[in-house]
């Protein structure tokens, strides 16, 4: 044999050792969380680590069965912070699966770092870019795509007879994404589309514009303290009192609503989950939520907690491997008890799933909180994965 054919052999079977060694399973799970944990969307990432965490108590810190580390990192809602960590968490931590970030503007810059090599579990933001023909097979949505909590007040918006709608959103990707959803759906009438800067807090002239125009209804999608500010200066100018208010979730949640207080009774808003949805896994969760951190947990919560639970299911389907070949398949079979309720993935690894119509009024304890109010959409798909051409 000569030596050059010696070579080749020795390195092919190098190859297939090096192959063999990265599907074998894994002796622990390090899970890499970028996420917002200060500034005007800080209550949102620190839900999601909250909703995750309480995800490994109830799994004993395991994932599968391995021992689970999770390791978080603050973006601080900016992109190049967020593309720091993301380099952090690769190439010093080593994670074997990322999670966690809430913004799109964050996450759309710093998702190629991370789906060259690894698996991610979004636990929010949903952008069209891998929904459709963007799809990608590391990209998994265990929330929702932007467009379709939005579509689903559409929907909702249209049924009352609402006749003129204006709308209010920050101007980034998942701001447009979710008045696109509210148009896709809404087919009552006129609309007025005003598009502010992510993170702005005074509503002086949008305000103003909406007392001018007299709109029948207001959709708004504001996460976090932005949110917040714009309820209780729409209540302040006493707009609501001729004009309906109405929210995506995220924008009328239980964070929202202890910020607000009085002014937020009586909002629609629309979600996948809802904290008084009758199932065993929800009763538990939010229960055990309540007595861990002293507070009723968000929609955000739950996708955190749902994320590790699919990732906890996944993990024991593989035996252990933690390679994105081995964990991919496990992943899209979604073998696991969703505290939202029926649940799987589409082609494109986004949800189908129910969403529902939620309310805030005061609960038994006299305290406002969200009580469900009907179904807006069963077992619906959004409206790209049909042309997402994975398999």
């Amino acid at each position: 044999m000569s030596k050059h054919h010696w070579q080749v052999r020795t390195l092919t079977a190098l190859a297939l050792c090096m192959s063999v060694s990265a599907a074998s399973a894994a002796d622990a799970v390090k899970v890499g969380m970028v996420t917002t944990l200060t500034g005007p969307g800080a209550a949102l990432g620190n839900e999601i680590r909250d909703g995750f965490n309480l995800a490994l108590a109830h799994t004993g810190n395991t994932l599968g069965g391995l021992p689970a580390e999770l390791i978080v990192a603050d973006d601080q809602q900016k992109a190049d912070t967020g593309r720091q960590a993301v380099d952090r968490l690769l190439r010093r931590d080593k994670v074997d699966v990322m999670t966690g970030i809430v913004f799109s503007n964050v996450l759309l810059p710093v998702m190629p770092a991370i789906l060259a090599s690894k698996v991610y579990l979004s636990t929010n933001t949903g952008p069209e870019n891998y929904a459709g023909a963007g799809c990608h097979p590391n990209f998994f949505a265990v929330a929702w795509q932007n467009e379709v909590i939005p579509a689903a007040m559409g929907k909702y918006a249209t049924d009352k007879g609402f006749k003129r709608v204006a709308l209010i959103a920050p101007d980034y990707p998942g701001g447009r994404e979710s008045l696109n959803g509210f148009k896709r759906l809404f087919k009552g009438g006129a609309i007025d589309e005003v598009y502010t800067s992510l993170g702005q807090l005074d509503y002086a002239v949008e305000i103003s514009q909406l007392r001018a125009n007299k709109p029948d209804a207001v959709f708004f999608f504001l996460p976090g303290g932005m949110g917040v500010n714009f309820i209780k200066q729409f209540h302040s100018a006493g707009l609501d009192r001729d004009i309906a208010l109405l929210a995506p979730g995220f924008s009328g949640d239980e964070d929202t609503i202890g910020a607000v207080g009085a002014p937020i009774e009586g909002l629609y808003n629309a979600s996948q989950w809802a904290a008084d949805l009758d199932n065993a896994a929800n009763r538990r969760f939010v229960a055990d939520f309540k007595q861990k951190y002293g507070r009723t947990p968000t929609l955000y919560a739950s996708q955190g907690y749902d994320a590790a639970m699919l990732l906890d299911a996944a993990v024991k389907q593989t035996g252990g491997k933690l390679d994105p070949d081995s964990l991919r398949p496990a992943l899209k079979r979604a073998e696991f008890a969703s505290v939202r309720g029926p649940f799987k993935f589409d082609r494109n690894q986004y949800p189908v799933q129910n969403y529902y119509l939620r309310v805030v009024q005061k609960g038994a304890d006299g305290k406002l909180t969200n009580k469900m109010a009907g179904t807006l959409l069963t077992d619906y798909r959004d409206p790209f994965a049909d042309l997402c051409q994975m398999p």
